[in-house]
């Protein structure tokens, strides 16, 4: 018999195979699950030195996988920012912004994000001399809550070089106010004219930022990560940092890499050969189909009602596009799009069937992101073409629903944020944050997949799209890991797995769904290693 390294055992153990929580206990041995089942058959497994944790009735897990995430800029946001989020107007970001700006050093742009004016009593774009009145001679730089349009002052702009002769960038906007003067706001590929400099970090910065990112990972219990290309915030990814962090056994997440889908495959092949671990890897590609809805953004079927002249623009040529899917996908790349409108959608879909009919049908799971608002019939395409629904249940929480209704229109209302429709139709649907977009809370993300609840806390917006507990968890660890090929290694608990475990402070199957929202994480098993404990006192820890 082998005898294990440890063993983890409860009243409360959900495997992610079935739909409820039981009484057993895991054996582990080195990186690997070698055994689950009750204590009784647990205990040939236990040695003089096993170690054993024992945790009552709390729930164990498997780690939560999140499948959207842009890693370096969110922890930019969570330790070295000012978060706007609460802010209910210009004039109190301005103040925000000064009284942030006396303990950031001089030398150092100031930067903040999560404002959002639709959440202000004056719904319109704010401008750069609000924030020219309080910091006159110092860069800022301010990313909206859906980080699609930035909001600077004129010395960043300054900095930047960018002025009214500026020209807009494709796919990009420099907003001007109806005398042709700049206003501050900068629209998607637009944002890099200022962000490729403000974010231009020295490495040992770099590093502090993904150390905080890992500690802050385990003690969330968050085991997996997909990393995902963020257009203008790429500027502070580093995979030959996790790379270094992975050979020195320093990596505690694991992460899959989706670096940009364009039209250098050889530079794609490269890296998958180069990041290829069981830590780090490049997963596939990614690439963005639109924007949002609240820039006018997002590709949509129909004019914006509030803007009837668009209907939002695709990212790229629709042709360049197809010709950078069918290269990736002949190479037997995965692909993720970022679609918020139903036009975008529709045409990521089109794209995937165009594809498997140019290279031949295979197990390509390519994955749709966001999916905001869905034409119904193109739900059933899904299925259909083998694609994945990656979504971030609490962004239907991110802010006002007139935001979406009063441009989209009501009669879109029952197609927007799906989650049930898709999860009925499909095998798999993964969940993540688009953290930092929201933060990496998974337990946010579970509570916003079955309540539904929306920005006020009070309304159930499509409360037909609620899933069940079971589903949400299922959501966040097999049904992510199968988007990124992992199925065999992780997401459940079962024998010959890689041990990727968590233990909460509740049975969640027992509390009401308020309180999933206060959930803790005790310990975090990560390849079989304890990452996080959050207390000698709590972890009932045994040798």
């Amino acid at each position: 018999m082998v005898i294990a390294d440890k063993v983890i055992s409860s009243e409360a153990v959900f495997t992610g195979l079935e739909n409820e929580a039981k009484p057993a206990a895991i054996a582990i041995k080195g990186n690997k699950i070698i055994a689950v089942g009750s204590m009784e058959e647990i205990k040939p497994f236990i040695g003089l030195d096993t170690k054993e944790y024992h945790y009552g009735n709390q729930l164990i897990m498997p780690g939560f996988h999140d499948a959207h995430l842009h890693l370096m800029f969110g922890s930019l946001f969570s330790h070295a920012s000012i978060n706007l989020s609460d802010a209910y107007s210009e004039e109190e970001v301005a103040s925000l912004v000064k009284q942030f700006s006396e303990n950031v050093h001089a030398d150092e742009w100031i930067i903040g994000y999560g404002w959002d004016h639709t959440n202000w009593a004056e719904k319109c774009l704010p401008t750069r001399f609000s924030l020219d009145k309080v910091v006159p001679n110092r860069p800022i730089i301010l990313f909206h809550a859906e980080g699609h349009y930035l909001w600077v002052n004129s010395f960043a702009l300054e900095n930047a070089k960018v002025t009214n002769e500026t020209e807009d960038p494709p796919n990009g906007t420099i907003q001007k106010d109806e005398n042709n003067e700049i206003t501050g706001i900068l629209f998607e590929t637009a944002m890099n004219l200022v962000v490729d400099i403000a974010l231009a970090f020295p490495d040992k910065r770099k590093e502090e930022l993904f150390e905080e990112f890992l500690k802050k990972s385990a003690q969330l219990g968050i085991t997996s990560v997909n990393d995902l290309f963020a257009s203008s915030f790429d500027k502070l990814n580093s995979f030959d940092m996790y790379k270094a962090y992975d050979e020195a056994g320093k990596l505690t997440t694991r992460i899959h890499l989706y670096p940009e889908l364009n039209d250098d495959i050889d530079r794609a092949i490269s890296l998958r050969e180069k990041y290829n671990s069981e830590k780090l890897q490049l997963a596939g590609l990614k690439q963005f189909i639109d924007g949002v809805v609240t820039g006018h953004t997002a590709y949509m079927l129909d004019p914006y009602l509030d803007k009837p002249i668009t209907r939002g623009s695709t990212a790229f040529p629709v042709e360049t596009i197809k010709n950078w899917v069918t290269k990736a996908d002949k190479e037997g790349f995965q692909i993720r799009f970022h679609t918020i409108g139903d036009g975008a959608v529709r045409l990521a879909l089109d794209i995937f069937e165009a594809a498997r009919m140019d290279n031949g049908v295979r197990d390509s799971r390519h994955a749709l992101e966001h999916i905001e608002v869905i034409h119904p019939t193109d739900i059933k395409r899904f299925k259909e073409l083998g694609v994945v629904p990656s979504v971030q249940p609490s962004h239907l929480a991110l802010m006002p629903k007139e935001s979406h209704t009063l441009r989209v229109g009501k009669e879109k209302d029952p197609y927007t944020y799906l989650c049930k429709t898709l999860y009925d139709v499909v095998e798999y649907i993964a969940f993540g944050t688009d953290y930092p977009i929201t933060t990496l809370d998974p337990f946010k993300e579970i509570f916003h997949a079955i309540t539904r609840l929306d920005f006020t806390g009070d309304y159930e917006w499509n409360s037909q799209e609620q899933i069940t507990l079971a589903e949400a968890l299922k959501a966040y660890t097999k049904g992510s890991a199968y988007s990124t090929f992992r199925e065999k290694d992780l997401g459940t608990l079962e024998v010959g797995k890689l041990a990727d475990i968590i233990v909460l402070d509740k049975n969640l199957f027992e509390v009401e769904n308020k309180e999933i929202l206060q959930t803790k994480v005790l310990l975090t098993i990560m390849d079989g290693e304890v990452v996080y404990l959050h207390s000698a006192e709590n972890s009932h820890l045994y040798r």
